[in-house]
C-alpha cells in the first residue's frame, strides 16, 4: 500500500469512529465532497500534521461544502 492510500484508510477509519458513522455513510460523504481526493491531494502537508490536525482539516473541508453545512446544521 502506498503512503497516500495508507493515509486515506487511516483517516477514513478515524473519521468514522469519531463521528459514529458506518462505512456506507462515509462513502456517501465522499461521493458528495470527494473527501478521499482531498486527502490524496493534501498528502504532503497532511503527513506532517498528525492525525488530530488532519481530522480537523477533514471536518472543515466538509463544512465548507453545501452538503456539509446542511449536515452540520442538522446536528447542532
Amino acid at each position: 500500500m502506498d503512503d497516500e492510500a495508507f493515509l486515506q484508510v487511516m483517516m477514513s477509519n478515524m473519521y468514522m469512529r469519531r463521528h459514529g458513522i458506518s462505512p456506507e455513510e462515509f462513502l456517501r460523504i465522499d461521493a458528495e465532497c470527494d473527501l478521499l481526493g482531498f486527502l490524496r491531494d493534501g498528502y504532503v502537508p497532511f503527513h506532517l500534521t498528525g492525525p488530530e490536525g488532519v481530522l480537523r482539516e477533514m471536518e472543515e473541508f466538509i463544512a465548507i461544502r453545501p452538503e456539509g453545512r446542511d449536515r452540520r446544521d442538522a446536528r447542532e
